[in-house]
């Protein structure tokens, strides 16, 4: 503000000093000292009142910030507090324990004994079926039976013939049936218990079950006198032994 007092005061000098350019040095100085003395004073009084304005303005306090309050943290919960650390209090981890080795209880393996096939009993019935054996082949049933009381193990005088299927000696009331041809060996004594059969079926596959019903139907007493030891059957093809005797015959 003093600046502006100051051009403006410079500038009414240049003015006056313009004007009065004629006058002599001393008048111009003196009205200038007359215009600088009346200026003055107002100069003075506006100065004064800017610096009264200036003390009546109210100092503006610098803006204070408020106080940040710390925050209040929550309470923790029972169920929040710290709890004890596992790991702090584990148990001392115990040795792993190998399973106790079991002893083999495993039998080695041992390799079953062979044993040799029970040799057939040497009975009179089984060698009478061995030697039918050898000669069922080629030959009809009558010269089969014939040839079979041929056998040393055969002691008794005796006789082959033809029979037909029906009653036949042996079997009691059954008749024998399903057979082609047959032949009946016996001795001529009826006091030996003896008696065998040659017979001829049709088909090789019917002997399993034509020698089941032989011995389902036979009587090792079907003489009241005396009674056989043993029944033996077998075939070869189809042709079928059968016989009832003793296990030996003595001279």
């Amino acid at each position: 503000m003093k600046k502006i007092l100051a051009l403006i005061l410079t500038l009414t000098l240049v003015l006056t000093f313009a004007a009065c350019g004629k006058k002599p040095n001393n008048e111009v100085e003196n009205e200038s000292e007359t215009q600088i003395e009346e200026l003055t004073p107002d100069t003075e009084t506006e100065t004064l009142k800017e610096d009264e304005k200036a003390e009546d303005k109210p100092e503006v306090a610098p803006e204070s910030k408020p106080e940040s309050k710390p925050q209040a943290k929550p309470e923790a919960k029972p169920s929040e507090t710290a709890k004890p650390q596992a790991s702090a209090t584990k148990p001392a981890e115990k040795p792993a324990q190998k399973p106790e080795e079991k002893p083999d209880t495993t039998k080695p393996e041992t390799t079953p004994e062979v044993k040799p096939e029970a040799s057939t009993p040497a009975t009179l019935g089984n060698t009478l079926l061995a030697d039918f054996k050898s000669k069922a082949s080629g030959s009809d049933v009558v010269a089969i039976a014939e040839s079979l009381l041929q056998n040393p193990a055969i002691k008794f005088g005796g006789g082959a013939m033809s029979v037909e299927p029906g009653l036949l000696s042996g079997f009691d009331n059954t008749e024998i049936t399903g057979f082609k041809s047959g032949a009946v060996f016996m001795p001529m004594i009826g006091s030996i218990p003896f008696v065998g059969y040659v017979f001829e079926l049709e088909n090789a596959a019917d002997a399993p079950a034509f020698i089941s019903k032989l011995k389902s139907s036979a009587n090792l007493r079907w003489n009241v006198c005396v009674e056989a030891d043993e029944m033996v059957a077998g075939s070869v093809g189809t042709k079928v032994f059968f016989v009832m005797c003793p296990t030996s015959l003595e001279d």
